[in-house]
């Protein structure tokens, strides 16, 4: 028992490669200086984000299994050499001005190092922390939230000094480096340990009924033939797909909504990042406390009684406090579906299963900013589009209870 690690050491280690891959967030500051440089069009630039979260949710299916079988410390080097490699071959793509080499570069090559990234602290995060499952999610989840106001001046600041391809040289060597050493301390609790002193919480569904597992829970394949697993996948699918809409159009809906500025429409994107990593651990928190189905399901509820209020109110000091209430909701999502799962399905093979359930944000990160565009140019205001929002948070809603009542897996 002396080797056991340290079990906040862990959770330090999955933060920092968290907030490493979370940079990626902050990948609109660089569309200016990209665009001057090469000539590029905004939307040909912002295409490799795409890609890249696209690759995120498919990467992390695969490599949720490769951490099972391997190990964190394997998947977390994967997952540096991966990212740190795409962000460094985007300097020279800019370098040599090739847009197909910064898709391949940073689209697929630094999104399957999202992928790989993403999935490794959370599901061994969720191992250590039995007695705080949605603590431990909530911290590592957050710092992908809160990498872009970290990223974005340090970018900033490269930029000017250094140029723009240097900045991606210098930025890939070092996110390589923070994943590498903080991934080498990642590993498992030993088998069948628990925290000193933990008491044994028996989480409940809606009903008040024990969510029960047997053993260490179900396998990956088993979880896939569930009616729970696709209803959390489409909970999920539809809360991103409206958070990520409101997430690619927050400036020009403040601006054409409410006349907000460009510089003040700005700063509230600064904010909304914010609240977006705050809510990743102030819901997942809150549902150590009340349960993982009462509060994903009040997730819903202030998720749709906030887009409405927006649909319906013009006033400008609500606009800002309802879209960064609805960021805490976008956040919650992501946070509190690993702990869910390890409710549901067990632990036994928790990154495996994640893994599967972040192909929603794949999904969702095609489907929200599309559908919202679209609409947009079709009426020419984005009031439909909050309406086709408020409709898909209240059938998450409804799904949500659904799950939340019979939250218990048979094997």
């Amino acid at each position: 028992m002396n080797k056991v690690k340290n079990r906040w050491l862990i959770a330090l280690a999955g933060v920092s490669v968290h907030l490493s891959i979370g940079s990626a967030y902050a990948w609109s500051i660089y569309t200016k200086p990209i665009n001057a440089l090469t000539e590029w069009s905004a939307t040909s630039i912002s295409f490799a984000f795409s890609i890249a979260i696209f690759c995120l949710g498919t990467s992390a299916a695969f490599m949720g299994k490769f951490v099972e079988h391997y190990g964190p410390r394997k998947t977390g080097m994967v997952a540096s050499i991966f990212f740190g490699a795409g962000i460094a071959l985007t300097g020279l793509a800019i370098q040599v001005q090739s847009l197909p080499m910064l898709y391949i570069s940073y689209g697929l090559i630094g999104g399957i190092g999202l992928g790989s990234g993403y999935v490794t602290p959370v599901s061994t995060m969720v191992r250590w922390f039995p007695d705080h499952r949605g603590l431990a999610t909530g911290l590592a989840i957050m710092g992908f939230g809160f990498a872009s106001l970290v990223t974005s001046p340090i970018a900033q600041f490269l930029m000017g000094k250094v140029g723009v391809s240097n900045t991606f040289y210098i930025l890939g060597a070092l996110y390589f480096s923070v994943m590498f050493i903080a991934s080498r301390y990642l590993e498992k609790p030993p088998k069948g340990w628990t925290p000193q002193g933990m008491v044994q919480h028996q989480e409940k569904n809606q009903a008040g009924q024990p969510i029960q597992t047997e053993g260490e829970g179900l396998t990956a394949n088993e979880a896939l033939r569930t009616s729970n697993f696709w209803m959390l996948w489409l909970t999920l699918f539809l809360n991103i797909t409206c958070g990520l809409g409101i997430v690619s159009a927050a400036s020009p809906m403040a601006q054409e909504m409410i006349g907000m500025s460009d510089q003040t429409a700005a700063a509230m994107v600064g904010v909304m990042g914010i609240f977006n990593g705050l809510g990743r651990l102030f819901w997942a928190t809150l549902s150590d406390r009340f349960g993982r189905p009462k509060v994903f399901t009040m997730v819903f509820i202030v998720n749709a009684a906030a887009l409405t209020t927006l649909y319906l109110s013009g006033a400008p000091i609500l606009f800002v406090g309802l879209i960064c209430l609805i960021m805490t909701c976008y956040g919650a999502g992501f946070s509190i579906i690993p702990a869910y799962i390890g409710d549901v399905f067990g632990t036994r093979e928790l990154g495996a299963i994640h893994g599967y359930i972040l192909t929603a944000w794949a999904a969702a990160g095609i489907v929200g900013p599309i559908l919202l565009s679209t609409v947009h140019q079709m009426t020419n205001s984005y009031k439909p589009t909050l309406f086709i929002f408020i409709v898909l948070v209240c059938i998450a809603l409804i799904i949500s209870v659904i799950v939340g009542r019979k939250a218990v897996h048979k094997k």
